[in-house]
């Protein structure tokens, strides 16, 4: 059954968050420093034009008013510029942080566990690595570097107002506390909200995916009305979801809005009356205003940035949550003794489901053929994943050389066990790039030729515009086996799409190249068992034979059956 992946919580996405600005620690302080000169210079234009007001109030010249209306210039033309240049400095910011958190959700993907990998919808990790992102990137592209500049501009827009007359400045801030409370009220929802949206949207993507791949199968079955119901319920989820966000944001921003305009009423009502009793002057009265308009500009960034936020942040606990599946632990591993591999005790369950294996033992000699039979449903592949490492036993050991196959590194394991199975992946690139190993054109080429794939001659072909049938995939991924040089090799059925001589000769080929490695085949051919040291017969998830061949049939069991029939002309042979 498929499972979305975690989501991190509040605390792993502020660290997340820290991570992130400590890595352009530098760049950090100082756009901070010169955005702090930008606020700086803008609080020059109001004071400036207060005492205009109380200059010509007073009865002053028209020079002593230029001069003042000169420094709000210059004032006006710092701040611009200050600002520009912080606004880039905080781009290049946002836009370093953004291809930090591509690259490390990209690293953190192909690091999964495969058995992660397989059981979560294709359309989770697509929404996490396409929509997610482009919402964190977009957050910190366009919301950051504004957000930046407004934050110090707001403060320094607060102190200048307390600070020229605090009576007046504390009543403005007061007259702010009713965006307090709106915002308060909007931040308590707004993460589940968008939450909910996010899962909807993945599970869109999933259903979306799955028709697409499925469209034969849908068209063959006439699955056309449940497809489509099942598409129509995802869709339906998801325009709830947005809707129930938008519901949020159309509450919040019209109420944070209204409340601009009570500071300036405060101040312009009280600076009034204190100007009649001779406290203040007007162009003070003035001057007070203007700070508390000019926060309307910051204010207003830092809002819409809350509301971006809660997307962005909720975005952020999607993408952060892989890495609770992907951390692996930090213990260090032994290196395997040698190549022998131990499967002792070991029984299995998926998803605490009824076990699938029953206290299986085998051992695997260095340089051993096993080929591995029983009917579907026996236990053969999940046995092969876990010698390969992919899953972990749910009680009992797997070892190599003494060493639990699990806990290798992926690049250590790689080096003592490759599992090949029927599903390969083909690249949209060349097949000198699909081959994925850096050599010579004649060790490419004939590793190619090694399992017969005779049309393999140009190793510039593109395959995403020349893509490959079913049996030159099969025969991609085992030439892929031959250049990586394992000593363990698990063949899942490897050759199932080949007709059956070219099966026979990738398997002998195969068998050549790697007669002094380990190779554990599972089987469906039983002519592959004939070949084989020894044969491992499965039923049920447990091993119920193991021998060579002629000791099984010597014996009369169910493998002895199994031959008979396969020999005797059953051309469907054994099944998985």
């Amino acid at each position: 059954m498929s499972t979305l992946l975690p989501i991190a919580g509040r605390r792993e996405v502020a660290r997340a968050a820290r991570r992130l600005i400590a890595a352009d620690r530098r760049p950090v302080i100082g756009m901070l420093a010169v955005t702090s000169l930008a606020a700086l210079a803008g609080l020059g234009g109001p004071w400036l034009l207060g005492r205009v007001i109380d200059t010509v109030a007073a009865g002053g010249g028209v020079a002593d008013v230029d001069r003042l209306a000169l420094a709000v210039l210059l004032c006006a033309v710092a701040q611009t510029w200050l600002s520009r240049y912080a606004l880039a400095a905080a781009y290049r910011f946002g836009e370093r942080t953004a291809a930090r958190i591509r690259e490390t959700f990209l690293r953190r993907i192909l690091d999964l566990p495969a058995a992660v990998v397989e059981r979560v919808p294709a359309g989770d990790l697509a929404a996490r690595g396409s929509t997610d992102v482009d919402t964190i990137a977009n957050a910190l592209r366009e919301l950051m570097p504004p957000i930046f500049v407004g934050v110090m501009q707001m403060l320094f827009l607060i102190a200048a107002v307390v600070l020229l007359d605090p009576l007046l400045g504390i009543l403005g801030v007061i007259g702010f506390s009713g965006i307090w409370f709106v915002t308060r009220w909007y931040l308590r929802r707004a993460r589940d909200a968008y939450l909910l949206e996010g899962e909807a949207t993945s599970r869109l993507a999933d259903e979306l995916a799955a028709t697409t791949e499925g469209a034969r199968t849908i068209e063959a079955f006439g699955l056309h009305e449940r497809r489509f119901a099942a598409g129509h319920a995802a869709l339906a989820e998801t325009r709830r979801t947005r809707l129930a966000t938008l519901a949020l944001r159309s509450v919040f921003f019209p109420l944070a809005e209204t409340s601009y305009a009570v500071p300036a009423v405060l101040v312009l009502v009280l600076g009034g009356l204190l100007h009649i009793d001779g406290r203040v002057s007007v162009g003070t009265v003035a001057a007070a205003v203007l700070y508390l308009r000019q926060l309307v500009g910051p204010l207003d960034s830092i809002l819409i940035f809350i509301e971006q936020l809660q997307a962005g942040n909720a975005s952020f606990a999607r993408v952060e949550g892989i890495s609770a599946v992907g951390a692996a632990p930090t213990t260090e591993t032994r290196r395997p003794a040698d190549e022998r591999i131990e499967v002792r005790g070991v029984r299995y369950a998926y998803d605490q489901g009824r076990d699938v294996l029953h206290d299986v033992e085998l051992t695997v000699r260095p340089g051993e053929r096993l080929a591995v039979v029983g009917l579907s449903g026996a236990g053969k592949s999940t046995l092969g994943r876990l010698i390969a490492g992919v899953d972990r036993p749910t009680a009992g050991s797997v070892t190599v050389g003494g060493v639990p196959i699990a806990d290798l590194p992926p690049d250590e394991l790689r080096r003592h066990v490759v599992l090949v199975t029927q599903e390969h992946h083909v690249f949209r690139e060349t097949l000198r790039g699909n081959l994925m190993v850096a050599a010579p054109d004649g060790e490419l080429r004939e590793a190619l030729r090694t399992v017969g794939a005779d049309w393999a001659d140009d190793l510039d072909r593109d395959l995403g515009e020349n893509p490959l049938d079913g049996a030159q995939a099969q025969q991609l991924a085992l030439a892929r086996v031959v250049l990586a040089d394992p000593h363990t090799v698990i063949l899942d059925e490897a050759t199932a799409l080949l007709d059956p001589t070219a099966a026979r000769t990738a398997e002998r080929a195969l068998a050549a190249v790697l007669h002094s490695r380990t190779v554990i085949a599972i089987a469906h051919r039983l002519q592959t068992a004939h070949d084989a040291d020894r044969v491992a017969v499965m039923d049920d998830g447990r091993i119920i034979e193991l021998g060579t061949h002629d000791e099984l049939v010597a014996a009369g069991g169910p493998y002895a059956a199994l031959w008979n029939s396969w020999h005797g002309g059953d051309s469907v042979g054994v099944r998985r």
